[in-house]
């Protein structure tokens, strides 16, 4: 049960009413944990304002305060009205009159009022006074706070619901938002593959060969396509900030992303080799095309690992590509497979490239998070090694990022995956 600073501000005025107005030396405002209705009610009575304070007044009231309540407590089962299937309002003063378990329990110097709001039970409110007992007209002033305390009760749970409806939406609709970020990343690196590889078909062609327009035709529609994927990131942009749920409200719960891939199994046997050489081929056109050089070390005898293809294909892929992106021409590019340590294989992708600034070295696998490169001309959402770590860490495996890799230059990923 959540209750609001408001509540408790709208409880200190209506007890400064009773104090101030109506001679009261001691009140208290009790909530129940859960709304109570009549059939088997165990409703759990929690203090949330009292005057004086709490514990000043168990102190003052231990033998009569203190058992009235227990006892109040004990039978608010028999205290509740009847309710219909569709609870409707119930006077308190009505609910007051027709209970004379109520009034046998409390003494003439204290009164007890249920907060009662659509036939629930809410809270009690008890008061008292040492010097004279209450009159009608004083009682009738009580019922009306106690009224107005069961429907500001009733507002300010309503408040909490929609508040958790609404963390809820947000969490949804965060989750929505990081598999579409991710579908569309992974949709980018084979684009940019495809985009490279017609324009070397282009180069191959003579100006009056027929298959020149296919070849034009492929360039022509991927840079369509990267279009409009640069469209769909300004779209994605413009809802970052309304899908910060802890900037309206806070989240009940953790946001986790959506499963990056459909559900495969991550326990089967899978040959690193097999997924890495095919990734590695198109690797070295992208490097040709841009001068870079490639090298790469893959035997087909490595043991294999435990470990989902496409998962796996995909951080490979991501890993690859930034070195590719982030390498200016003439330097090199070195892929390892088959490295063993303890029970894990490594997987070793290094480049001789801009390298990663040591403050933002901790931060490289955090979403949308770009550091320097932000600024920078080379195109990214910062999403690639994000998707890469929750991947290997599905798959009960480890990324370590190194910068500089090595004289001073690039950076280097080693992915651990665990083997069979």
């Amino acid at each position: 049960m959540l209750t609001s600073s408001d509540f408790v501000a709208l409880c200190q005025i209506q007890v400064a009413t009773l104090t101030q107005k109506l001679g009261a030396v001691w009140s208290i405002v009790y909530l129940t944990e859960e709304l109570a209705a009549k059939e088997n009610s165990q409703a759990k009575l929690i203090p949330i304002f009292a005057y004086p304070d709490l514990a000043a007044w168990q102190k003052a009231k231990p033998s009569s305060g203190g058992r009235l309540l227990q006892e109040i407590g004990e039978n608010i089962p028999k205290l509740l009205p009847d309710t219909a299937p569709t609870p409707v309002p119930l006077p308190v003063k009505e609910f007051w009159q027709d209970n004379t378990l109520l009034q046998s329990l409390v003494p003439t110097r204290q009164i007890v009022l249920p907060l009662i709001y659509e036939g629930m039970l809410m809270g009690l409110l008890v008061t008292g006074r040492e010097d004279r007992t209450w009159n009608e007209r004083e009682r009738k002033e009580i019922e009306t706070i106690a009224q107005t305390l069961a429907i500001a009760c009733a507002l300010d749970r309503r408040r909490e619901w929609f508040e958790q409806q609404l963390g809820k939406q947000q969490h949804l609709q965060q989750q929505q938002r990081d598999l579409l970020d991710n579908l569309l990343h992974q949709f980018r690196n084979p684009l940019t593959a495809l985009r490279t590889f017609g324009k070397l078909l282009l180069k191959r062609f003579a100006p009056e060969d027929a298959n020149r327009a296919v070849a034009d035709n492929i360039v022509r529609e991927s840079d369509r396509l990267q279009e409009l994927l640069k469209q769909f990131d300004r779209a994605i942009d413009l809802t970052v900030d309304d899908l910060e749920p802890q900037k309206v409200l806070p989240v009940l719960t953790k946001a986790k992303p959506l499963p990056l891939l459909p559900a495969g199994n991550n326990n089967q046997l899978c040959v690193v080799s097999q997924v890495l050489a095919p990734l590695v081929e198109s690797a070295k056109v992208l490097a040709q095309e841009r001068n870079l050089s490639l090298e790469a070390s893959i035997p087909v005898n490595a043991p294999a690992v435990k470990a989902d293809e496409r998962a796996l294909r995909e951080v490979l892929s991501n890993l690859i590509d930034n070195a590719l992106k982030y390498t200016p021409a003439g330097g090199q590019i070195n892929i390892v497979s088959g490295i063993t340590q303890g029970s894990f294989q490594g997987i070793e992708i290094s480049d001789t490239g801009l390298g990663i600034p040591s403050a933002d070295l901790g931060k490289v696998f955090e979403r949308h998070y770009r550091g320097v490169q932000k600024n920078s001309a080379i195109p990214g959402t910062g999403l690639g090694l994000a998707i890469a770590l929750e991947l290997v860490q599905q798959m009960q495996g480890e990324i370590e990022v190194f910068s500089p890799a090595s004289n001073g230059l690039g950076t280097k990923f080693i992915v651990w995956l665990p083997l069979v």
